[in-house]
Parts: structure tokens; C-alpha cells; sequence
């Protein structure tokens, strides 16, 4: 097994009650605490790739602000989360959602489907029906999910709280659309799933066995998780609206919820193929970063302008913009309906797209084919796939943890139906290693591309918040072999580097063989490291 695994409890669950509802757990923290520390850190590098900039500020605050400070304000900030938890928590059920279990979230899409991988996950359309053809029987079907809506991480929160700060302090005046920032009280958390988040993944729970539901109705998912707090409750909030639709499907009082999930560590040095982590080139690149940069510099500009003329005397920086940017989808998600936050109205159509194509440069650059070792921290998981399609063992020197796959407890190979929970990092680099973008040419920094440009790829529509791929096998009526497609949140990705038909699926067969990066093990040699 996998080094530092931890033990979940469940707790507050109602198992009599067939609509779905929001749950609470509790994670049992890990024995070492240092070990957590590596992997937050870690995990704050990769949610927030302008490191360079990231430091900058930090340094300049830390060496304004005394300790003594900083334990108030967090303090401080900890109590407000939590009573804010506590109102929406208590109201969410009475109030009318923006989140649909089948549609995702629908509310102001000309803003919120354009803020990369912070937008709240949405059916994003298709150009192939995505409905099972005709003629035609799910045999197989694999979840890849990103976890829910969550706070800013521990590091951003404290930027974006100073930056509110200095505009408190240093503003002169506030214009009409801008006097809801005088009287505004920074409360968000960090690092942990926001109630919306956590609706979220029961709306997803549902909706998979919606769409699974001849398979669902009598068999269970085999079920892992990367084991952050925040990976692993999603994936409990999962199980929970699988479960609700079963039982209301069925109309049935009781199944054999909780389903067992398999954690895997994430501690520093641990083979996990659903968290980066092994190959050291790759975790010190900052490759992501410095392209953002570029663009960063050319659409931010006016923005900035406009901001310090409605807040005199604020004196806003390039990057504190871009705070005030992020603050509209942080703020949004914090709400338990997902109400549009103020901070979204400050900015044009026009310019919420400028602020996707930063967050999709900086995946493109950093954990997708910009980046030439990105695609191999996705190869692991890829034969692991490989293995599921092929009901054949695992072969893979990558990432995959040997000890979990060599066995059928915890990596069998005969199961029907699958559900993984990762990160957005770690699935762009899974859907690099597949090839679904392979057509993507690379994107031009200083000047922005248009979806259709870059052949259907952007942060916003391939890792959003509660972001998940299907990864579907089917037989048809006059096929020799069962059939292969991808489904990214609800959109059929066409196969070409298999030659896929023109419902996007390709044979087995030629779908494992075009899989020839990932069988070969990517790039994996450059990273100078082996799987233990």
C-alpha cells in the first residue's frame, strides 16, 4: 500500500432520505504534520502557476506584517468562514441554485464560463451528439472528475485579503459602481470545498448514474481518490449523489452506501498517478508562469487603468488586478446558490475572455503540450485506463503505484464501472498523454485565440471546477469490437489520432494502439526517476 494513506470517518449521513442533500465528513489528519505541510505547499504551486510573481508579494508581505498580525487576521478570517458557512449551509436548500444536477451551472454564462479553471463545471456543447448511438450498449465506463468549487489556497487568500486591504487604506474615493469594495469584508476560507463545491459533486454523483443507469442500478463503482481533504470529500459527496439517484430510481430505502474508496497518498515521494509529483525537472519548471506572464502584461493594462481611475489613490499593480479579477469566480463559488458576485460586473464580456486565455496559456504551458515533460506525469494514469479496457495487467514504470495495481483488491480489473478524483493539473496532463488536444497548435501569447482557434481547448471547458471526463466502451450491432469514446464535460472529444468515425469513436484496438506515448512511457526518462 501506499505510504501515508489516511482514515476517513463519515459522519451526519441520512441514509433513509431519497433527496439528495449536502454532508458534511471529516477527514482524520495525517500523523505527520510536516508531511502535510510539503504537500499543501505543493499543491498551492500547482493551483497557482505565476509562482514568480506569487513570491514577489509574499516576501514584500511577510516582511510588513508581524506573526502576531497575521494569526488575527487568520483568525479572524477562520470565524467569519465559518459563520458564513453556517447561514448558507442552513439556507441553501430554500434558495434557487444556479446548479443543476444535469446542466451544470447556467447563471450569466457569457461571464462565468470564461474565468478557465475557476468557472464552476457546465455542459459545454458538442459538435457530436453525446447520447448513446443507436444500435448501440454501454459496456464500460471510467469517471475522471476534478474535485469541487473550493476556497482560494492558503497563500492566495492572504494576497487577495492584502490587496482589499490596500485599497481600504490607500483608495481616496470610490466611484458609483465601485462603493460595494468600501464596505466589503474579505471572509474567504482556503484550500477546503465551498457548500456550492460540495453540491457540486453530489449534482455529479447524480448525474452519472443518470447517464449510466442500466449499469449503475445493480453494480457500484469502484472508487478512488488523491487523498487531499478536499480531493477525497469530493468524492464522498459523489458517492452520495450516486446513491440518491439509485434509491429514488429503484425506490429503494437502503443500498450498501458508503461505498469503500481507495485514498492514495499524496506525501511527497508517493507513486500516485492521480497527483504529480515524482519527476523533479518538471516540478521545478515554471514554464506555465512565465508564458502567462507575457500575456499578462499585454490584456491587463487597460484593465488597470480603469481600476485605479475608480479607485484613486489605490495605485493597483498589474497583478493585484488580476486578484480583483479572480475575486468575482472565488466569491461567486462561495456562495451556496453560486449568486454572481459584484467583483464580476467591474469587467466586459471581452475581458473575462482575455482572463480564460491567461488560465488556458498557463495549462497549455505548463501541464499540456507546451511543456515537454507535462504530458508524461499523465502517462501512469493512462495505462492504467489501458489496463481497465483491456482487463490486462498494468505496464507502466511512471507514476503508477505497483504495489495498489498488482493487486485486484485494490486495482481490480474486471469491474464495469470506474470513478478517479484528482486535480485540474493532473487531468490536463492525463488528457495531453491521451492526445485529446493533439490538434491544438501552440498558443500565441500575445495575442488571444478564439475557442474555435484552438480546436475546442480552454481551461474553462476542459478542467473547470467539478470538471469530469467519461471515458466510455460500447458494443454495437454490427461492430466486430466494442467501440472507444471520450466524453469531456458532456462534450464528445473527436479521436483523431485514431482515426475516430463521426460519432468520435474509435475501435478498441486502434484506440489502445494510437496510445503509443503512454505505452512507451512518455518522456519519463528525462525525469530521472523510477517507480518504486
Amino acid at each position: 500500500m501506499a505510504k501515508g494513506r489516511r482514515t476517513t470517518a463519515i459522519i451526519g449521513q441520512d441514509r433513509s432520505n431519497s433527496s439528495p442533500q449536502l454532508y458534511k465528513y471529516q477527514i482524520l489528519g495525517s500523523s505527520d504534520e510536516n508531511e502535510q505541510d510539503t504537500i499543501i505547499r505543493r499543491r498551492e504551486r500547482d493551483e497557482y502557476p505565476d509562482d514568480l510573481i506569487l513570491d514577489e508579494h509574499l516576501r514584500s508581505f511577510r516582511n510588513a506584517a508581524k506573526n502576531s498580525l497575521i494569526q488575527i487576521v487568520l483568525a479572524a478570517g477562520a470565524i467569519v468562514a465559518v459563520i458564513f458557512w453556517a447561514i448558507a449551509y442552513g439556507t441553501q436548500a430554500r434558495a434557487e441554485s444556479c446548479d443543476t444536477w444535469d446542466t451544470g451551472f447556467t447563471c450569466s454564462p457569457s461571464i462565468s464560463q470564461y474565468w478557465g479553471q475557476y468557472s464552476p463545471y457546465y455542459s459545454v456543447q458538442s459538435e457530436i451528439p453525446n447520447d448513446v448511438p443507436g444500435e448501440c450498449k454501454i459496456t464500460f465506463a471510467q469517471l475522471l472528475s476534478r474535485h469541487g468549487a473550493r476556497d482560494p489556497t492558503y497563500e492566495k487568500s492572504l494576497l487577495y485579503r492584502m490587496t482589499i486591504d490596500k485599497v481600504h487604506r490607500d483608495a481616496i474615493s470610490y466611484t458609483e459602481s465601485f462603493k460595494f469594495i468600501q464596505d466589503y469584508l474579505y471572509s474567504l476560507g482556503a484550500n477546503q470545498l465551498t457548500v456550492f463545491g460540495e453540491q457540486q459533486m453530489v449534482n455529479s454523483g447524480h448525474h452519472f448514474y443518470d447517464r449510466y443507469q442500466d449499469l449503475a442500478s445493480h453494480i457500484t463503482p469502484f472508487i478512488r481518490s488523491a487523498d487531499q481533504n478536499r480531493v477525497v470529500q469530493s468524492g464522498l459527496n459523489w458517492t452520495q449523489g450516486f446513491h440518491q439517484a439509485r434509491l429514488s430510481h429503484l425506490k429503494k430505502k437502503h443500498d450498501n452506501f458508503p461505498y469503500p474508496i481507495l485514498n492514495i497518498s499524496e506525501a511527497a515521494g508517493s507513486n500516485n498517478t492521480l497527483d504529480h509529483g515524482l519527476c523533479n525537472p518538471f516540478e521545478l519548471s515554471n514554464s506555465g508562469s512565465e508564458a502567462q506572464r507575457i500575456w499578462l502584461n499585454t490584456f491587463i493594462p487597460p484593465i488597470l487603468q480603469r481600476l485605479n481611475n475608480n479607485l484613486p489613490g489605490a495605485n493597483l499593480s498589474n497583478v493585484e488586478a488580476l486578484f480583483i479579477m479572480d475575486l468575482c469566480p472565488y466569491e461567486t463559488v462561495a456562495s451556496s446558490t453560486g449568486k454572481l458576485s459584484p467583483f464580476c460586473n467591474l469587467f466586459s464580456e471581452k475581458e473575462w475572455q482575455e482572463y480564460d486565455y491567461y488560465q488556458s496559456v498557463g495549462k497549455y504551458y505548463g501541464y499540456s503540450w507546451g511543456s515537454e515533460l507535462a504530458p508524461s506525469q499523465g502517462v501512469g494514469f493512462v495505462n492504467e485506463l489501458i489496463a481497465r479496457l483491456t482487463h490486462t495487467p498494468v505496464h507502466d514504470n511512471t507514476s503508477t503505484n505497483h504495489t495498489l495495481d498488482s493487486s485486484n483488491i485494490t486495482f481490480p480489473l474486471h469491474a464495469t464501472l470506474y470513478a478517479d478524483f484528482s486535480h485540474d493539473n493532473d487531468m490536463m496532463a492525463i488528457f495531453s498523454a491521451l492526445g485529446l488536444y493533439n490538434e491544438t497548435e501552440p498558443l500565441t501569447k500575445e495575442t488571444m485565440q478564439s475557442v474555435e482557434q484552438m480546436k475546442g481547448y480552454a481551461a474553462s471547458r476542459a478542467v473547470p471546477f467539478a470538471g469530469r471526463a467519461y471515458f466510455e466502451k460500447m458494443s454495437c450491432k454490427g461492430e466486430k469490437e466494442e467501440m472507444v469514446r471520450i466524453v469531456v464535460n458532456d462534450r464528445v472529444v473527436p479521436l483523431k489520432s485514431c482515426g475516430g468515425d463521426r460519432l468520435g469513436r474509435c475501435a478498441l484496438g486502434k484506440f489502445v494502439d494510437s496510445l503509443s506515448f503512454a505505452r512507451s512511457g512518455g518522456n519519463w526518462d528525462k525525469c530521472l526517476i523510477s517507480a518504486r
